[in-house]
């Protein structure tokens, strides 16, 4: 495999190097959102590969949403989302193609970054497509007001912009834990379709390095021209694949 953008932070410890390399996490790596048209199988059927239950996270008012939550220690957690059936449907689509995907997609990642804003502000520099912070905030089950910032997240590579400000991730206060084996760009190599993977896979490399950030990547054989998000995490029963 090969790193797609920066190649290791000059910052990194050689002990974080290391940890980072094997595990496959990006730097400034905050969470990897896998949505669902369908939460709670989703979350039934990673509980059955792994062997770890998922905790329940809360609900997005504004957008319609609730997740499921998984910590991977490090400062790096995954979250599990779909539609909140018992919220009215939000003015908009839903994020994270929740209206039109048919089975668990890994959809998206998060960076967060020591500076939220100077890192907007060099994204939109370089011509980067990243709209400004926004503050969200959600109910966590014991009823704790649970409050951040983030840039609008999209479907795709490309990772969107968080900020905790004085919360605490759920990273740390999640008690569901998991390993994260690989998480990975899967570039499709086949005839007809390697020249628009490049394409794409070189636009993506230039504003990974311009976020502070990087992913590695492998090639697949699917049908899709366009790059996509590839994840295994394990746990004591065994590993789900996204």
């Amino acid at each position: 495999m090969i790193y797609l953008g920066l190649q290791i932070l000059a910052s990194m410890t050689e002990r974080e190097a290391m940890t980072e390399d094997r595990t496959s996490v990006p730097p400034l790596l905050d969470h990897i959102v896998v949505a669902t048209p369908t939460l709670e199988d989703t979350v039934a059927e990673f509980e059955r590969a792994t062997g770890v239950s998922p905790d329940k996270g809360g609900s997005h008012e504004s957008l319609g949403t609730r997740n499921y939550l998984v910590t991977f220690g490090g400062g790096h957690y995954l979250e599990i989302v779909g539609a909140d059936e018992s919220l009215p449907h939000p003015d908009g689509p839903y994020p994270f193609d929740l209206d039109t995907i048919t089975t668990a997609t890994v959809a998206t990642w998060a960076i967060h970054p020591d500076d939220a804003d100077a890192t907007v502000t060099r994204a939109n520099t370089a011509g980067i497509p990243i709209s400004p912070l926004e503050a969200l905030s959600r109910r966590t089950p014991d009823g704790a007001l649970l409050s951040w910032r983030l840039t609008q997240p999209t479907a795709g590579p490309l990772p969107f912009i968080i900020d905790w400000q004085d919360s605490v991730s759920p990273a740390a206060s999640t008690q569901a834990r998991a390993e994260l084996r690989r998480f990975t760009l899967c570039v499709p190599q086949s005839e007809g379709r390697s020249e628009n993977a490049e394409a794409s896979a070189s636009e993506l490399r230039m504003q990974l390095a311009a976020l502070g950030t990087a992913i590695e990547t492998e090639t697949c054989a699917c049908t899709s021209d366009q790059p996509r998000l590839c994840l295994e995490v394990s746990g004591p029963a065994g590993i789900w694949t996204v």
